[in-house]
């Protein structure tokens, strides 16, 4: 999700308390320049600052201690291939002792563990290279469980070799059945070829046996590990020691990281951007690649087959051999996927479901005007209806004269208005966030003057942010889509809008929960004369918000309305999902007033009965409990049939599900005028739209918003003017999530 990255002007109290305690410091300058001393020097600024400056700092005790211990052996084994049994007793010795060793400045366990890690990982080369040098055999029973969080380290070398093996016969089991399929698809293919064409080569199409497949197999996870091992040659020491830093810093919570100088970028990395790539944001979740987030308008975006959630196995380049990116290091993997515009890059992924999907991505540059606000209108009986997409909460501090959100949206509001819509769909799905400042206005646009967001800071000072718009521009029947990655600037206008009872949010069971304010924190202004060069930054949390009804966004995030069913439906997912995420709390509602004279529950109960009778919902419904039951199965079997079976099993359910990505609405969704006199000169943009309203068309979450915004027109009313305040303080700040 997207976090608070500008400094904030109402922060600048906290950055200037910490200056100032700052000269503290200077008495511990160390006089001899070496890496352990850098590393000490770090230690007491990282603790200062997250005890000075972070919003609700955690007690450095023994809990603290094994919760960093826990966080720093599985980030640098999350999969339990290097250490064994014999290493974590030597280890665990610490385990209480890193909080009294972080205030000591001592690095005996970090130098203990990095050292043995190096040996261990010089261990594992020898073991790989050894099992991939023969042939494996498929027909035996055998299995593997893949929960590393639940299984022990390995009692000694020798299980640790076994686990080796096992491992890498999956690697090479996984790719055998690939390699089959498409075999098989290529004759099927063949096979469905009209009379006259022309044939390939009998050499060239002839399929490989077994033996072949797994030779090359083979030889593809053998490169892949070289390649693999050849990055973390590349490592030195002061980038395991990061690794140490953010287990220490990431316990105060998920969203403080510290920033290494070369590594400033990683944190919810782009693989696009403005440069030219797929147009996608990913994090490392153990070995794994995650995709996180899908940049509007960017070809993955509008591919429509990676999705949030899906997790990258494999990247080839174009028709090339794929590469295994399990275990690989997210910058690593980041470089395999970016690319020259125009060249194409596949990526196989393993879906929520569990099935594994090869997706091919034509590479492009990101396409910026997509993350615009843009309008659309449909029919609806005799309706008329409008619907505003909002990617994300944008604004440019540096000019106020480029577009906003806030203006972008009141626009669009008034184009609509002039179409005669008796209705609007907001549609905040998938958005991350943005300018509060922009959401604050934003809200003004459906309501009049009053508070829309509580923040506190760590030093308990509450603040009431206001919308002071002097006009209403849309009274009538409001809807505000969101789901499970609507998240932070999101967030705030559903509760806004929820709790003034102005409109109805649909969507999700619940939002994605980040209710936090985030600031980066230059770690080189705290230190004169420093003889290190540059010592990176710290992401410190530093606010939380409220709603205007007291209760926090964190954690909880906004639930919705009406809840529609999803994919996600029954897994958790979000801040919730965090172990060490900040809680959910209240304070003091501020002084507001719902609208009165709208009420919501007739239209939410006719909702509700329709989709219980509706057959996309309830295969929505069905798809989502047969993915909760699939989450927890981490066990496969090494044996070529069983494996293939369960594959093939697996598939044939998901086969099942496919009939919701062929859903119609039957509803035809239009530009607006001024966008098709744009359409005579710009073909480009009308490609653009088509393929919107073709999206739309095929949305059954829009055609229920707009159901519910038939049921909610027969009760509506104006609510222009009914809000009434007591305190009409006009206080804008400015920050961005």
């Amino acid at each position: 999700m997207n976090t608070f990255w500008q400094f904030m002007k109402r922060n600048y109290k906290i950055v200037l308390l910490i200056t100032a305690l700052s000269a503290i410091l200077w008495s511990f300058m160390p006089t001899k320049k070496s890496d352990p001393e850098k590393d000490r020097l770090l230690l007491e600024l990282l603790t200062f600052v997250l005890e000075k400056g972070h919003y609700d700092p955690v007690q450095m005790d023994d809990a603290f201690s094994k919760s960093v211990y826990k966080e720093y052996i599985s980030a640098l084994d999350p999969s339990k291939r290097f250490f064994v049994q014999s290493d974590i007793d030597e280890f665990s010795k610490y385990e209480t002792q890193i909080d009294d060793m972080i205030r000591n400045k001592d690095l005996t366990f970090f130098d203990l563990t990095y050292t043995r890690l190096m040996e261990r990982m010089g261990e594992a080369k020898g073991v790989y290279k050894d099992i991939l040098a023969r042939p494996f055999n498929f027909n035996t029973e055998e299995q593997i469980s893949l929960d590393y969080d639940k299984q022990p380290f390995s009692k000694n070398k020798t299980e640790l070799k076994n686990r080796w093996e096992k491992q890498l016969k999956l690697n090479v089991l996984s790719s055998v059945t690939d390699k089959l399929k498409l075999q098989e698809k290529e004759k099927e293919d063949k096979g469905t070829k009209k009379e006259g064409t022309t044939a390939k080569k009998e050499s060239d199409s002839k399929p490989k046996t077994m033996e072949e497949l797994e030779k090359s197999s083979r030889e593809t996870t053998l490169k892949s590990l070289d390649e693999y091992f050849g990055f973390i040659e590349e490592l030195d020491r002061d980038d395991w020691f990061s690794v140490y830093l953010n287990a220490i810093v990431e316990r105060f919570d998920p969203h403080t990281f510290y920033f290494a100088p070369d590594d400033k970028e990683k944190f919810d990395i782009s693989i696009s951007g403005s440069l030219e790539g797929i147009g996608a944001r990913l994090q490392k979740k153990n070995d794994y690649t995650e995709i996180t987030e899908l940049i509007p308008g960017g070809p993955a975006w509008r591919g429509k087959q990676l999705e949030q959630g899906d997790v990258i196995m494999k990247v080839a380049q174009g028709n090339a051999e794929p590469v295994d990116v399990v275990g690989m290091r997210l910058d690593d993997v980041v470089k395999k996927i970016k690319g020259k515009k125009g060249t194409e890059v596949r990526l196989t992924v393993k879906k929520v479901d569990g099935t594994i999907k090869v997706i091919p991505i034509v590479r492009e540059v990101v396409e910026i005007e997509e993350t615009y606000a843009k309008s659309s209108i449909v029919k609806k009986g005799d309706m008329t209806y409008g619907i505003i997409n909002l990617p994300k909460f944008y604004i440019d501090f540096e000019n106020k004269d480029k577009r906003d959100a806030f203006k972008d949206v009141a626009q669009e509001i008034e184009r609509l208005k002039k179409q005669n819509v008796q209705g609007i769909v907001m549609d905040l799905r998938d958005n991350g966030g943005g300018s509060l400042q922009t959401v604050v206005d934003m809200v003004g646009l459906f309501i009049d003057q009053g508070p829309v967001v509580q923040v506190k800071s760590a030093n308990g000072k509450k603040e009431v942010l206001y919308n002071k718009q002097s006009k209403v521009h849309w009274d009538g029947p409001l809807v505000v889509m969101v789901n499970n990655f609507s998240a932070s600037a999101s967030e705030i206008f559903a509760a806004a809008i929820q709790d003034y009872k102005r409109g109805v949010v649909i969507g999700s069971k619940h939002t994605y929960g980040k209710g936090t304010v985030q600031n980066v924190i230059d770690l080189n202004q705290f230190i004169r004369s420093n003889p290190y060069g540059d010592l990176g930054a710290l992401k410190t949390t530093t606010q939380k918000f409220y709603r205007v009804n007291g209760g926090s966004t964190q954690r909880e995030g906004v639930l919705s309305d009406i809840v529609m069913p999803d994919r996600y439906s029954y897994i958790d997912m979000g801040e919730r999902d965090i172990d060490n995420a900040m809680p959910w709390d209240k304070i003091d509602p501020a002084n507001y007033q719902p609208v009165k004279g709208l009420d919501f529950a007739p239209a939410i109960a006719k909702s509700k009965e329709r989709m219980a009778t509706n057959e996309q919902f309830k295969l929505i419904d069905e798809n989502a409990k047969w993915i909760s039951s699939r989450k927890d199965m981490n066990t496969l079997s090494l044996n070529f049939n069983k494996f293939r079976a369960e594959e093939t099993a697996v598939e044939n359910t998901a086969k099942k599900f496919k009939a919701l990505a062929d859903y119609k609405n039957n509803l035809s969704f239009g530009s607006l005028p001024y966008e098709k006199e744009m359409f005579k000169n710009d073909t480009v943009l009308a490609q653009k739209r088509e393929r919107w309203h073709e999206s739309l068309s095929s949305d059954v979450y829009v055609d229920e918003a707009l159901n519910i915004l038939n049921d909610m027109k027969s009760s509506g009313k104006d609510v222009k003017g009914s809000i009434t305040l007591k305190d009409k303080k006009n206080k804008i700040v400015d920050k961005v999530n």
